[in-house]
């Protein structure tokens, strides 16, 4: 192996991390409860374990600090241990924490949220993102009749359950008789999406999909499907997992102007404590209630979806996000990142390999080799060297916890890995600097 390419991470080893790792598989399939936080996400013996984590900041248990980005798979958008955040849930810690009614934090908790989502009519609080896009697709279902479920084939992860998981390479375990009643659409293509309701018609209940991703929608395209979903009687669900405030206090639906029926929230909603939420009209909402004359629907009853402190931390993060301006925050510290490792790359003569995509509250990178092809290999290289310089980045997905010195930071560990890049580049083979097996794709048939 090459002497210099050895050399370039030789600094990092996590002997306490890779003891845990070995721990956590001997108990947890996977060895981690989300496969995203899995240790083949990351290069061979370099999965840190975490002991604890402050603002932009995260602590391994060998001692190792790293500026930290998709904090908590983009959950904790306010930085860790945010003293707002934890003020409130540390109030209702002393206060119980589940009765048997509904506590008052519900209700200002409820109020809270449509005040900041007012596209919405309506609210139910989950623990996750999965249950709130079930209870959404269900809804749909009973209020049109209809079996099918349209999903967008473009966007990544919709939830854990069968409609939709039985639609990628990890469909072990659903029937094909499941499989049948999902079908997918294009992202950004209406006559697609028309063709697909036209041929099922009468037949689907819902779209559902991310208003928006790593690029922005096409001009009129979310009014399109507005208008489509109109037209053949289906319901539009907007998964805003992701959207939901980060592309504005409102979301998605608030910063390009389209309502859908039905919208499902979480991730940033509560900044690393559970809670996820299903929104929308209210003549829909309400067939999971108790005013109306209709067949009930089994919505979302779940004995911990209404935890005071988590729904004290909703409330607290929405009052911050309003009131501290935090998504505009977050696109100017992602604007910033994103100019500097776009220079960084472009100096080291990889800026048509290293490459950042997304909204600037929402970045992401893709790694490509030789030839211009997404490459696991190289993401490998990358994250090697970001380790070693103390960055934890499986995305560039920014917290309004960093400040510019993290992202000076940063951006000099990406100028240093790009140089490692272009080295991998000129020798037309990256293996001697990945020093193990490549990462690998979340979405896999195999193990």
């Amino acid at each position: 192996m090459d002497t210099e390419a050895t050399e370039d991470t030789a600094e990092l080893l996590l002997p306490r991390s890779r003891a845990a790792n070995e721990r956590l598989h001997a108990l947890v399939p996977g060895g981690a409860h989300t496969y995203a936080k899995g240790d083949d996400q990351y290069p061979e013996n370099l999965a840190p374990v975490i002991s604890h984590g402050h603002g932009a900041h995260v602590w391994d248990v060998d001692g190792n600090r790293y500026i930290e980005y998709g904090s908590g798979l983009r959950s904790v958008s306010l930085g860790h241990a945010h003293p707002r955040v934890v003020e409130a849930v540390r109030r209702q810690l002393d206060r119980g924490g589940n009765f048997v009614r509904p506590s008052i934090v519900e209700v200002e908790a409820a109020e809270t949220f449509l005040a900041t989502v007012p596209t919405a009519e309506m609210v139910k609080f989950a623990k996750n993102g999965s249950d709130a896009t079930t209870a959404a697709v269900r809804l749909a279902r009973a209020a049109t009749g209809r079996p099918r479920v349209a999903l967008c084939a473009d966007h990544p992860f919709f939830s854990t359950d069968d409609w939709f998981i039985g639609t990628t390479p990890m469909s072990a375990g659903i029937p094909d008789a499941t499989n049948e009643l999902t079908v997918t659409f294009p992202y950004g293509d209406l006559a697609a999406t028309e063709e697909l309701l036209s041929r099922h018609r009468g037949e689907v209940a819902c779209l559902i999909l991310e208003p928006a991703t790593h690029s922005e929608p096409p001009p009129g395209y979310l009014q399109g499907l507005r208008e489509l979903a109109d037209r053949h009687g289906c319901v539009l669900v907007f998964d805003e997992m992701i959207t939901g405030f980060r592309w504005s206090e409102a979301g998605a639906q608030g910063l390009y102007g389209v309502v859908p029926d039905l919208s499902t929230f979480g991730k940033a909603l509560g900044n690393g404590f559970a809670v996820s939420a299903l929104a929308g009209r209210r003549d829909l909402m309400e067939r999971g209630g108790l005013r109306h004359s209709g067949d009930r629907v089994f919505l979302l009853s779940t004995t911990h979806g209404a935890e005071t402190h988590s729904l004290a931390a909703a409330t607290a993060v929405l009052s911050t996000y309003v009131e501290e301006g935090v998504t505009a925050r977050l696109h100017a510290l992602g604007e910033r990142l994103a100019a500097g490792v776009r220079e960084a790359a472009a100096g080291m003569g990889v800026g048509d390999h290293l490459v950042v995509r997304g909204r600037a509250s929402n970045l992401v990178f893709a790694t490509l080799d030789e030839h211009g092809r997404p490459s696991q290999e190289y993401r490998t290289l990358f994250l090697r060297r970001l380790l070693a310089g103390g960055v934890l980045a499986p995305s560039f997905v920014v917290s309004s916890a960093l400040d510019d010195a993290d992202i000076d930071h940063t951006v000099d560990v990406v100028a240093q890995a790009c140089a490692v890049y272009r080295k991998a580049l000129d020798a037309g083979d990256p293996t001697p600097w990945m020093a193990g097996r490549p990462v690998k794709p979340v979405f896999r048939r195999q193990a």
